[in-house]
């Protein structure tokens, strides 16, 4: 995938990733473990998922320990973070194939469902498509893919964006530190309203479109590939 903006290129950022994601996401945690229940709703015992943007390890080590038959193809276009990814995921190597690039470097072999987590919202709406269509094309019929990412709900994105990143920071309330960081977010990340969202899913050839989180700026869906 072509992260337009870079995001993980940073050695410091990187890092510290694991530490900061659950202090800036609402419920990561609990967000991992939803999507691991959406998955297990129709997926088999023994199912193959596809983690899209599996960087830094966190929702493919939170759904292999809870589902110990479970395999994992995981995709991501920074080394750096696939090295986290490697660190976060070693007690379970047996069961996760971790791959540097795109989607195009996934074997087109289906599988049983998807996670894109916390991703898309760095790729334009163009990209965005053609991501989802090839998800779609590598699962098969009637499973379940499942994303989260920064939306833009309402008139004023950038209010939304400012009070995820009074979330986020933990070391006190500044409002004028938050809303220059939520402006600076809003200008450098594509970010779609939640029905452009839906809409785009509809294209890439996703029904049963379903919210199941929303937390400040954050909304996360589930979709079958049709």
């Amino acid at each position: 995938m072509n992260h337009k903006h870079a995001p993980f290129i940073d050695p410091a950022a990187i890092a510290s990733y694991a530490a900061n994601a659950p202090l800036k996401v609402p419920g990561l945690a609990d967000l991992h473990r939803m999507v691991m229940l959406l998955l297990a709703e129709e997926a088999p015992a023994d199912a193959h998922i596809l983690v899209v943007g599996a960087g830094g390890g966190m929702e493919t080590r939170a759904m292999a320990e809870a589902q110990p038959a479970w395999r994992f193809t995981g995709v991501d276009p920074s080394p750096a973070m696939l090295d986290l990814a490697r660190q976060t995921l070693t007690p379970f190597t047996d069961r996760v194939d971790l791959i540097q690039g795109t989607i195009d470097q996934v074997p087109t072999d289906p599988f049983d469902g998807a996670t894109c987590l916390l991703t898309l919202h760095h790729i334009d709406r163009d990209q965005r498509l053609q991501t989802l269509k090839d998800i779609r094309r590598r699962l098969k019929p009637d499973t379940r893919l499942v994303i989260a990412e920064h939306s833009a709900p309402g008139p004023d994105p950038e209010r939304w964006m400012t009070r995820s990143a009074a979330f986020g920071d933990h070391e006190g309330l500044d409002w004028a530190k938050a809303a220059a960081t939520g402006r600076m977010m809003t200008e450098r990340l594509p970010l779609l309203t939640p029905t452009q969202e839906e809409d785009l899913l509809r294209e890439a050839g996703f029904t049963g479109i379903e919210l199941f989180y929303a937390a400040f700026s954050f909304r996360g869906w589930v979709g079958i590939a049709s």
